[in-house]
């Protein structure tokens, strides 16, 4: 079930500053790609941006995976600042952090 996606996911922070030293942007970088390093993550994080706001509950009706499963990787995305969760009364509401989306399209493109 979407929820009012304002309501649920305000506008994200901006982008953080890419690092000017190289070995703190290839930490940055490892630290993020670790975070995505599985597909049910990689999947969640295409959800998520297709969907202006989406439920826990969306999430697991669409991949083949344990509630538990999914909140562990939900976790995990929202530990490396990926998503973000709010409470929505009894729910939780994710989405995408636009900003680190955007760093780490950009240090994966500073390859």
């Amino acid at each position: 079930m979407n929820t009012d996606p304002a309501r649920c996911c305000p506008p994200g922070q901006p982008t953080p500053p890419i690092p000017a030293d190289e070995g703190e942007a290839n930490e940055q970088l490892a630290r993020l790609a670790k975070a995505m390093g599985h597909p049910a993550r990689v999947a969640i994080i295409r959800l998520l941006a297709r969907h202006e706001g989406c439920i826990v509950g969306d999430i697991v009706d669409v991949l083949p995976l344990a509630q538990s499963t999914v909140s562990q990787h939900l976790k995990q995305l929202k530990e490396a600042g990926l998503i973000r969760g709010e409470v929505d009364g009894p729910r939780v509401c994710y989405c995408v952090e636009p900003g680190t989306v955007a760093l780490l399209k950009v240090l994966v493109d500073s390859l």
